[in-house]
C-alpha cells in the first residue's frame, strides 16, 4: 500500500467547502480534470456510504463509491473500473478549520496493488500520478468555494 497526500488552505468556512464536497454528482463543475460526473446511487438523506457517482476523466468512465463519510469533516471513497493491474484506489477528503473563515483540505490518496517489488513500483507510479491529479482537484476546489464565498 503506498499513500500521497495535498493539502491547502482554502480562503472558505468548513462549511462551505463541505456543501461543495457534498454535492457528490457534479465534480466535473469545478474539477477541471474530470469532463462529466453524475450520481448514479444515493441514500435517502443525500450523501451517504454507498452513494456513487460516475465521473468520465478523458476516455476513462469510472465510478466512485462513498466509504466513509462524516459531516462536515471527511469524505472518503473508492475508485472502481481502473485497469486491474493498477490495484485498488481510494481518496479520503478531510476538513479542519483554519482560521476565521479558512479551511484547511487535505486530499490523501491510496494505491493498493498487491504484494512484491512490483506491486510496490506500481503503487509508487500511482500515486505519483494521483498527487498531480489531486493537485489539479484542490485548485479547481478552492476556486468554487473562494469565488462562492471570498
Amino acid at each position: 500500500m503506498a499513500t500521497v497526500s495535498r493539502t491547502r488552505v482554502v480562503a472558505a468556512p468548513p462549511p462551505a467547502v463541505w456543501q461543495i464536497l457534498a454535492d457528490f454528482g457534479s465534480i466535473s463543475s469545478w474539477a477541471s480534470n474530470v469532463d462529466h460526473s453524475c450520481l448514479l446511487e444515493h441514500g435517502a438523506d443525500g450523501i451517504a456510504v454507498g452513494t456513487s457517482r460516475r465521473v468520465q476523466v478523458g476516455r476513462n468512465a469510472l465510478v466512485e463509491r462513498i466509504s466513509e463519510v462524516t459531516p462536515p469533516s471527511t469524505l472518503g471513497y473508492e475508485i472502481e473500473g481502473l485497469p486491474p493491474r493498477l490495484g485498488r484506489l481510494s481518496n479520503r477528503w478531510m476538513l479542519a478549520p483554519a482560521g476565521p473563515g479558512h479551511t484547511e483540505v487535505t486530499l490523501t490518496s491510496t494505491a493498493r496493488s498487491g504484494s512484491g517489488p512490483l506491486a510496490r513500483l506500481t503503487e509508487a507510479a500511482v500515486c505519483r500520478m494521483m498527487s498531480r491529479q489531486s493537485e489539479v482537484m484542490l485548485t479547481g476546489l478552492a476556486a468554487r468555494a473562494e469565488g462562492s464565498h471570498g
